[in-house]
């Protein structure tokens, strides 16, 4: 299986890195999942405090996130970039526990401020594209009960299935969503040029060190760039 970032990506976001992880062999007994709810809950209480009357829609990490899904059409007021949704719900006090890979990746992503997605490797069918949307594609939101197809030339990630996120980094599948039971993941951070290239390598190096240390997984990672847009996934 690949993962790779197609050409009508790079022509609307030529210097975006996207940084690609995978985990396997995830074991979840009861330390583990208390310490990946303990550590999301103390990173959101951290940021909550940092976040205290301030306007999220401007925040350094939210705007240039607005900004792109304006070049891509999507109104930012109504889709917002999953590092904005997180940042907003630390604020609000919102912030909860999910389960215990999603707990560690959420927190990586607030520690980071970098947006951050997971799919179960074992749900997905044929090679993973970062790409645009023909538009009508299937989509199915966790939790929805009916398609919510993307529009033309939304940036979405898919497979030979269907759509696996919408927007980018705005809501992901139903179908390839990370379970209690998810052996094998695969994770995407990304990065906008406004944020240094350093911050996406510290982010994939704390999410594997975490993975490994509190859910005993292996983990292998790389980061795609235009001149560099394709990785393999090992199998699940």
């Amino acid at each position: 299986m690949t993962f790779i970032v197609t050409d009508d990506f790079w022509e609307l976001f030529p210097t975006a890195r996207i940084g690609v992880l995978t985990a396997h062999g995830l074991v979840r007994d009861a330390a583990a999942v208390a310490a990946a709810a303990t550590l999301l809950a103390d990173v959101a209480a951290g940021r909550a405090a940092e976040l205290v009357g301030v306007d999220i829609a401007t925040h350094p990490a939210v705007a240039p996130w607005r900004a792109a899904y304006r070049r891509f059409g999507l109104k930012p007021s109504q889709y917002r970039s999953s590092i904005e949704s997180l940042l907003r719900a630390a604020q609000a006090g919102r912030t909860r526990s999910i389960e215990p890979l999603v707990d560690l990746y959420n927190a990586v992503s607030l520690r980071h401020a970098l947006p951050c997605g997971g799919e179960d490797l074992a749900a997905l069918v044929g090679p993973v594209r970062l790409t645009r949307a023909v538009g009508g594609e299937p989509f199915r939101t966790i939790g929805a009960t009916a398609d919510d197809p993307p529009q033309p030339g939304e940036v979405v990630y898919r497979d030979d299935v269907g759509v696996i996120c919408r927007g980018w980094n705005w809501r992901e599948a139903e179908r390839t969503r990370l379970r209690d039971q998810t052996q094998a993941a695969l994770l995407v951070f990304e990065a906008l040029p406004e944020h240094p290239p350093q911050v996406l390598d510290h982010a994939l190096n704390d999410m594997a060190e975490l993975v490994g240390r509190q859910l005993a997984a292996t983990t292998r990672w790389c980061v795609l760039t235009q001149s560099s847009p394709m990785c393999d996934l090992p199998p699940a």
